[in-house]
């Protein structure tokens, strides 16, 4: 049941994350809205002010949007942000900040000369249009138990198995570009090819710096690559132990920034962070439900009420894991249909004896 559910949520990241919205001749329409962040200020106002319902044309600003929200009184930042798919329909996200609610920081812009060969650059290149024609095809699954992603889609893989070579190969450069380069573009590249070293343990760390790069794509990759490395450091702590291996070289990938970023205004931060954390979670271990339990319950609790079941999977599962609901539980509510009643219960306070 557990790898059913896992694989279900990686492959409806990997179509959601990469399929964009469905080319049109006019604005994409509005299937479904939803919030996130929102503890006090009324759903109404933020309705009203994003001045767009269901049905509509997606906001022709999102600046514009945005700024109306935040304009909302106790609305320090806000964020929209649209997703595929709704009955060939976009899912549009609110995002907002409430003063005095937890913040997720981001480092300031790098502002380095380090650019990537352009080997690297011009393979990505051929490796996105290759993404799209297999998730047009309808062909987005992909292994990672080598701890990267190969697609099953045949040309996608091609290149895929040439980012190996190529970090391979530069990985001193992907490292100096991901950690100093002012080129987001290139940090973005560099956060997914270094995903495909030989030695995991050696990127591990660049990686994690990259989960608070000020620009979305990077992060985003950089979480993907993350999580392709935490299904191999899985595999390996299921391995026989070598007690005279040095601890600095066993894989290991730390869940506590992801679970900080449940936090992030930017709805692609959360959705990431979630879909990793079901893989980081999958070994029950005590301490990291209890971090996830006392931080996290409230915001895992919002977004597991989504509307969207795609969107709305990984953090039902998250909510059931924290709260020590066993695993054939958690699916068994989902299959219900009665998300609500399982979540408002995981939520209730115990009874006082």
């Amino acid at each position: 049941m557990k790898k059913l559910l896992v694989a279900a949520i990686l492959g409806a990241a990997l179509a959601g994350a990469q399929a964009g919205l469905p080319p049109a001749e006019a604005p994409p329409r509005i299937g479904l809205i939803d919030f996130y962040g929102r503890r006090k200020v009324p759903e109404a106002a933020i309705r009203k002010a994003l001045a767009a319902k269901e049905g509509d044309p997606l906001p022709r600003s999102k600046g514009d949007a945005e700024e109306r929200l935040e304009a909302i009184p106790g609305v320090v930042r806000a964020w929209i942000e649209a997703a595929c798919c709704e009955d060939g329909k976009a899912i549009l996200y609110v995002g907002i900040e409430e003063r005095g609610a937890p913040h997720f920081d981001f480092h300031p812009a790098p502002d380095g000369l380090a650019r990537l060969p352009m080997a690297i650059h011009d393979e990505y290149t051929r490796f996105l249009a290759a993404v799209g024609l297999a998730v047009r095809a309808g062909e987005t699954a992909e292994d990672l138990r080598q701890g990267h992603s190969l697609m099953a889609n045949a040309n996608a893989r091609r290149h895929q198995e040439r980012f190996a070579e190529l970090a391979a190969a530069h990985l001193p450069a992907l490292q100096s570009v991901l950690r100093t380069s002012g080129d987001a573009e290139h940090r973005a590249i560099a956060a997914y090819v270094i995903g495909y070293a030989p030695d995991k343990v050696a990127v591990v760390n660049d990686l994690q710096q990259a989960l608070r790069d000020p620009d979305d794509t990077v992060r985003n990759n950089a979480m993907r690559s993350l999580g392709a490395i935490s299904v191999l450091a899985m595999r390996k702590a299921q391995e026989p132990k070598d007690p005279d291996q040095d601890p600095r070289t066993v894989l290991r990938v730390s869940p506590t920034w992801f679970i900080e970023m449940l936090d992030s205004l930017i709805w692609s931060d959360r959705t990431t962070a979630a879909v990793t954390l079901v893989t980081l979670t999958e070994s029950r271990d005590a301490q990291v439900l209890a971090h996830l339990r006392e931080r996290s319950a409230g915001v895992l609790a919002e977004m597991a009420r989504w509307k969207h079941l795609p969107h709305a999977l990984p953090a039902f599962i998250l909510l059931g894991r924290a709260m020590g609901v066993p695993e054939d539980r958690i699916q068994q509510a989902w299959t219900s249909g009665d998300r609500e009643a399982f979540i408002a219960g995981l939520l209730k306070p115990p009874k006082k004896r």
